[in-house]
């Protein structure tokens, strides 16, 4: 995401490559490339004009030091001004009810349902709540069969009644039967609907006053680019929405939305999707995609991703287990299930300072492990467990299990007993041993 206003953004700063000072004339030349490059990134013209006056105003005012150039002075300032326009700090949901209760409202295809589970599965896993999925779209064909489809992938409860279109009723028993079994939180999933559809926005409306939630995010498909915003606005007018959901943000998209969104409605950016995966969502904060589309990374994220798959206990086994050289298969085999968990790789690669440019033109496949895995897999619990009786036969089957060639599972082996060694070293246990892994670099399937 935002590939295109990145490049076009650090050309722009070119301009100053080589001068001693900020003049207002090298300024606006370069903030002139900077207008256009939001533009060309589907930034509204207002917005992009206020933003670059804004720069113009911080760069005029302040003395460069001896010690920075003016361009470097001028990717400060632009990184501030972009964090400021996208929302300065990031906004949590406020879930004070007893259930809370979130609705959920958008355009058709938008991606409500796909997000709705999403949140559950994050507020389960990492804030421990007990969410129930409400089945309130009741007009799309299989819509509620969806919602039952993603709540049994997040193992959270759905509730629907396929025979009624009272989507109040079908509201307040699915919040009845919250309170009744526990469940502290209540996301209803409700259709998409167009702004001009006068008697599906009175049906949101009325489901609003009735159920009184605690949070109404507006969930927008950011490839929709310009539109998405004067939609928002529209939706807000009616609903008065409390944060906005950005959702296929991993696709080939100019990031406009983003940049846009939050001025025009000043409402929030609560969440960005990333992916496909039940796993790919993020809390938006500004300042880091600010340091994404100027290329510097987001290792903040990164980190934090890596933390949230970190388990304290399986690092001490493992640790105890490298430092006997028992490391095995199956060990390796579950590190590997913990970085794909993270994310999409080319995505996270992309969250390191530096790497993101390099990696651009790559076509980095999501499935990169899948061939290591398939080796792993074809070997019998012994062999994982013991990897020095792996002979000649044994590796000759394993390749012919696993489609592929014996110089490709000699190739795995060998690099994993390189791995076993130098991890032996490694006494912080857990991500440790994967990073000197990667360092080795993997065997390419």
């Amino acid at each position: 995401m935002f590939e295109n206003l990145s490049d076009r953004l650090e050309r722009s700063f070119k301009i100053l490559k080589g001068e001693g000072k900020i003049t207002e004339i090298n300024v606006a030349e370069t903030l002139k490339d900077v207008r256009r490059a939001l533009l060309d990134a589907d930034v509204n013209y207002k917005v992009a004009k206020d933003f670059t006056d804004r720069v113009k105003e911080k760069a005029m005012g302040m003395n460069v030091l001896t010690a920075i150039k003016p361009g470097q002075l001028m990717v400060k300032i632009v990184h501030d001004e972009l964090a400021e326009l996208m929302g300065g700090e990031a906004v949590e949901l406020k879930l004070n009810g007893k259930p809370s209760i979130v609705l959920m409202s958008g355009l058709q295809g938008s991606g409500k349902t796909t997000f709705s589970g999403k949140l559950a599965n994050m507020l389960k896993q990492k804030q421990h709540k007990k969410p129930l999925l409400v089945a309130c779209d009741v007009y799309r064909p299989a819509a509620i069969q969806q919602l039952h489809v993603v709540g049994e992938q997040v193992g959270v409860p759905v509730y629907s009644e396929p025979e009624s279109k009272n989507v109040i009723d079908i509201a307040r028993h699915a919040i009845a039967k919250a309170k009744a079994e526990g469940q502290d939180v209540v996301i209803v999933d409700t259709a998409g609907r167009l702004a001009v559809d006068e008697e599906m926005m009175q049906e949101i409306e009325s489901l609003k006053q009735a159920i009184t939630p605690d949070e109404t995010l507006f969930v927008v498909d950011s490839m929709t680019g310009q539109d998405a915003v004067n939609t928002a606005k529209e939706f807000n007018d009616r609903l008065d929405f409390d944060g906005v959901v950005l959702t296929k943000l991993d696709g080939d998209t100019r990031g406009g939305a983003a940049l846009s969104i939050r001025t025009v409605v000043t409402k929030p950016i609560k969440f960005v999707g990333t992916g496909e995966k039940m796993e790919a969502i993020d809390v938006f904060h500004p300042a880091r995609m600010a340091d994404r589309i100027l290329g510097m990374g987001d290792i903040v994220s990164l980190v934090e991703r890596a933390q949230e798959q970190f388990d304290e206990e399986e690092a001490k086994r493992l640790q105890k287990k490298i430092q006997k050289n028992k490391f095995d298969f199956d060990d390796f085999l579950g590190q590997i299930q913990q970085i794909k968990k993270m994310g999409n790789i080319k995505d996270l690669a992309a969250m390191i300072p530096g790497v993101g440019k390099q990696l651009k033109d790559l076509d980095i496949d999501d499935n990169a492990f899948k061939g290591i895995e398939a080796i792993i897999r074809s070997m019998t619990p012994k062999e994982r467990q013991n990897p020095e009786i792996l002979n000649q036969s044994r590796r000759m089957r394993i390749a012919k299990g696993s489609g592929t060639n014996i110089q490709e599972v000699n190739r795995l082996i060998k690099q994993f007993e390189q791995t076993r060694k130098m991890m032996k070293m490694v006494t912080s246990g857990g991500m440790g041993g994967m990073r000197n892994m990667m360092r080795g670099g993997l065997p390419k399937f």
